[in-house]
C-alpha cells in the first residue's frame, strides 16, 4: 500500500503509536484513522464558523478556518506524492491544525493570552493539541481522539519552551521533548506548516481583494504577485476583474508548490536521511529556494501593512478582543453560566488547582466558540452587542 514511500518517511506501519493502544484498522492505516477522526470531531465542525481574517459576520464567502484548513490539506498533498511523504499524515496534520484556534482569529488568541497571563498564558497550537488528547468527549475508554504520536507532533508547530517542559515532565519523551532538544518534527509536519504559509498568503489576497481593502493596482507593487499578472496578461490581454486575479493567484500557486518540491528535493538528496527519525535530526528540509523564500517574505510583509493592520481591520480587532476580554471575565465570575458541562468541569479544576484550573477551563470554553456564538454570548451576558 505504502510502496512508494520514501525511506525518509513517516510509515504509518512504524508509527510510535497511541497513548492508549488500539487494535489495528482493518482497511485503513492509522494515519487514516486519525484524519478521519478529526473530521468527525466536534472541533472540526467548529471551523466553519471561525475567524480566518474577516469575521464570520462580515461576508459568506471569505475564507473560514475550515475552508483554510482544506486548502492547506490540498496544497499538502500535492507537495507530499512528489517527494515520497506520507500524504495521509499530511492530511490529517493540517486538518487539525487550527482545531484550537479561538473565535476573531489571532485577535481572540491575543486577548486570550493576556487573560491567562497569571495562568500559564494561552498559545492555540498548544489548545490544539489539549483538543485532541483532552477535550473531545467521544469514546469510552479516554478522553479526546487518542491520535497517533506523528499527528500529534505536527499539530503541536509552536510551543514556548515553559510548556514544552510542562509536557515533558507530565509525558517524557513525548510530542514536547523536540523543543527543548531543538529538533525538527517530522517531514510532513515540515510540509505542512509551509503549506499553511502558501495557503494564507494566497487567500488573504483574495479576501483582500474581495472585501474592497485591496486594490489590484497595489498587489502591482508585489513581485511574486505581479510577474504572474504579467504573464497572465501576455497569453490573455482582455482579461480583466477577478478572472485576472483567479489566474494570478492559480499560476503563483503553482510555482510556490513546484519551487517547494524542487528545493526540498535537491536539500533532501544532500542530506540523504535514511529514515524519519534521521530526517528530524536534520535541520530543517523542508522549504523554498532562497529567490522564492525573499518573494514570499516581500508579499507577507505587504499583506501585514496592508491587509491585516487596515483600520478597518483594526477596529473590528478591537471590539473581538474586548468581547473575549470580557467573556473571560463574565465567566470567572458566575462558572454556572457556561454551558455544556463546563461548569461542572470548572468547580472540579477549582478544588483540584485552584485558580489556576478553573481560569484554564474557561480558556477551554471559550477557545472552542464560534465567532457568532461568542457575540451572542457577549451580547447576553452584557447586554451590549459589538459584533454582527
Amino acid at each position: 500500500m505504502h510502496a512508494a514511500l520514501a525511506p525518509y518517511a513517516c510509515d504509518p506501519a512504524r508509527s510510535r503509536g497511541r497513548r492508549f493502544a488500539e487494535a489495528p484498522a482493518p482497511t485503513r492505516t492509522e494515519y487514516q484513522r486519525d484524519r478521519d477522526r478529526i473530521v468527525h470531531s466536534t472541533a472540526f465542525r467548529r471551523l466553519v464558523y471561525k475567524t480566518q481574517v474577516f469575521l464570520n459576520h462580515e461576508g459568506d464567502l471569505f475564507r473560514t478556518r475550515l475552508t483554510h484548513s482544506l486548502e492547506v490539506a490540498q496544497l499538502g498533498r500535492s507537495i507530499a506524492r512528489s517527494l515520497g511523504l506520507d500524504e495521509d499524515l499530511v492530511e490529517a496534520i493540517a486538518l487539525a491544525h487550527d482545531l484550537g484556534h479561538t473565535p476573531f482569529g489571532h485577535a481572540g488568541q491575543d486577548a486570550l493570552n493576556q487573560c491567562m497571563a497569571d495562568w500559564g498564558g494561552f498559545e492555540h497550537n498548544l489548545q490544539s493539541l489539549r483538543v485532541v488528547d483532552e477535550l473531545e468527549e467521544r469514546y469510552p475508554r479516554y478522553d479526546g481522539l487518542n491520535l497517533c504520536f506523528e499527528t500529534r507532533e505536527g499539530i503541536l508547530k509552536h510551543c514556548s519552551r515553559t510548556n514544552a517542559e510542562r509536557l515533558e515532565a507530565a509525558m517524557p519523551g513525548d510530542v514536547g521533548r523536540r523543543f527543548l532538544d531543538r529538533t525538527q518534527p517530522s517531514l510532513e509536519a515540515q510540509l505542512c506548516n509551509l503549506a499553511d504559509e502558501i495557503a494564507y498568503n494566497a487567500h488573504d489576497i483574495d479576501d483582500g481583494v474581495r472585501s474592497g481593502l485591496l486594490a489590484l493596482e497595489q498587489l502591482e507593487a508585489v513581485p511574486l504577485f505581479d510577474d504572474f499578472r504579467r504573464e497572465t496578461l501576455r497569453e490573455h490581454p482582455d482579461l480583466r476583474g477577478r478572472r485576472l486575479l483567479y489566474e494570478t493567484i492559480r499560476r503563483m500557486l503553482s510555482a510556490q508548490v513546484y519551487d517547494v518540491i524542487g528545493a526540498s528535493g535537491a536539500a533532501l538528496a544532500q542530506a540523504a536521511p535514511d529514515s524519519a527519525d534521521a530526517a528530524r535530526r536534520c535541520p530543517p528540509l523542508i522549504g523554498f529556494g532562497a529567490a522564492m523564500r525573499e518573494a514570499s517574505l516581500a508579499l507577507k510583509q505587504f499583506l501585514m501593512r496592508n491587509l491585516y493592520r487596515h483600520p478597518q481591520v483594526g477596529e473590528v480587532t478591537q471590539q473581538a478582543k474586548t468581547v473575549v476580554r470580557e467573556l473571560f471575565a463574565a465567566y470567572r465570575a458566575a462558572p454556572d453560566e457556561m454551558a455544556g458541562g463546563f461548569a461542572g468541569r470548572a468547580a472540579e479544576r477549582l478544588a483540584q488547582a485552584g485558580q489556576d484550573g478553573q481560569a484554564r477551563v474557561v480558556a477551554d470554553y471559550i477557545a472552542g466558540m464560534t465567532d457568532r456564538f461568542a457575540a451572542r454570548e457577549h451580547e447576553r451576558l452584557t447586554g451590549r452587542r459589538l459584533l454582527g
